[in-house]
Formats: C-alpha cells, sequence, structure tokens
C-alpha cells in the first residue's frame, strides 16, 4: 500500500538543500548547527551503509568516519550550487563505505593506487560486494525517509511541548502511517470523518514545515 504522505507530494525546493547549510557549518562553533546536522543526516548514512552490506559495526565506522571528514572539509568547503549538498553527502559516504570493503579483503588492494577522493565523478563507482550493491541505487529514496521520519520526530517534540495538537497527531498517524481507512479512524477515535482528513492536513503541513526547517538549518 502506498503511504498517503509522500515526499514526492512536496514541493521541489523541499528536497534541495540551501547554501545556508553549509554556511552554518563552516563554523565549527556553532554547534546547534552540528548537532541538527548530525540528527537529520546520521541515520541516513548508518542505513545506506547497512543496506550496501556492512555490519552494524562497519555501518558505524562509516558514520563516523563520513562525520570526521565532513567536519574536516567544512572550514575550506567552497559551495558549488551545480552540486548539491545530497550529491556531496553521496561521494563522502561512498569512499567510507568502499573503505570498509578494502579492509575485509586489504591482499586484494595491496599495491594498488589509493581511491582519488578529490576527483569529480557524475555516478559513484560500483562498491565491491558480493550482491554488486550500488549506493545510488537507494540513496535517493532513504534521503527521503530519512528527512521524513526526522520531521514526524521535531513534529513529535512540538506536542510534547504544547506547540501542536496531540490529538490531531493520533488521527494523521492512525490514517496516513498507519494507513487505516478514513473511516475505521473516526469510528475508533470518536470523531467526524471530515476532523481526519483536516488533521491529515494540519499535520502534514507541520511536517513539510520541519522539513524545510532541517534542510535549511537555520535558527528559528
Amino acid at each position: 500500500m502506498v503511504n498517503r504522505f509522500s515526499m514526492a507530494n512536496c514541493p521541489a525546493n523541499l528536497i534541495q538543500t540551501r547554501a545556508s547549510l553549509l554556511k552554518r557549518l563552516k563554523n565549527l562553533d556553532d554547534q546547534g548547527s552540528w548537532v541538527d546536522f548530525f540528527d537529520t543526516y546520521s541515520n541516513l548514512i548508518y542505513q545506506a551503509a547497512l543496506k550496501a552490506g556492512l555490519t552494524h559495526t562497519e555501518a558505524q565506522e562509516v558514520l563516523q568516519e563520513t562525520m570526521i571528514r565532513i567536519t574536516k572539509k567544512m572550514p575550506d568547503f567552497k559551495y558549488d550550487p551545480a552540486r548539491s549538498f545530497k550529491g556531496f553527502l553521496l561521494h563522502e559516504t561512498s569512499f567510507r563505505i568502499k573503505d570498509q570493503f578494502r579492509k575485509r579483503h586489504p591482499e586484494r588492494h595491496a599495491g594498488g593506487r589509493p581511491p582519488d577522493e578529490t576527483a569529480k565523478t557524475a555516478t559513484v563507482d560500483r562498491i565491491p560486494d558480493p550482491a554488486g550493491f550500488v549506493l545510488e541505487e537507494v540513496w535517493d529514496a532513504e534521503w527521503e525517509k530519512n528527512l521524513f521520519e526526522a520531521a514526524i520526530k521535531r513534529v513529535k517534540g512540538q506536542i510534547r511541548e504544547g506547540k501542536a495538537n496531540s490529538r490531531q497527531y493520533q488521527l494523521f498517524d492512525l490514517y496516513v502511517i498507519k494507513q487505516w481507512p478514513p473511516q475505521k479512524v473516526a469510528e475508533t477515535m470518536g470523531v467526524k470523518i471530515g476532523q481526519v482528513f483536516l488533521a491529515k492536513h494540519r499535520v502534514t503541513a507541520l511536517i513539510k514545515n520541519e522539513i524545510k526547517f532541517l534542510e535549511k538549518l537555520e535558527p528559528r
């Protein structure tokens, strides 16, 4: 069954990372932005590594090494509008994943030329695992899924702080996330069916707003 809320239904500008993100991350002392960055993208990197065929421990190493690499590169990083941050993060993550596969079989790479991390390639090379996994094939889906889940967490945080309606979120959760029929949701929650559709509209708006925030990583 297709989820009733899809990142594909969001405006195109919601899945394009703003230059403001990179500008803020240039300041290594801006802990707030770095915390937001880690909270937003750590699971994306970790899940991509797992789906590449790495173990939990290896995926954790990919996450740690990717974050360290990005931290080192940010102060001198020059933003290029022609290259999205999404692609930049894919590029960095793919190298860390390939490094983990090389560590499994170091004898295969002895004497070989080290990867050129400065090269600008349009696509990511095939990762040398038995399944012939190609990172780009799942990166887009994981990217959208990750942002959606991060936005959901932020909306739940608003509910805990009393800034959002918890009942509306319950209706949204049953109808959109759990994908109950609207009539069943209405009967279970003791509301009119119109309230179910209204809750979907309002909570979806909150989620889209949080996605905008997560992409920009700008202070409110």
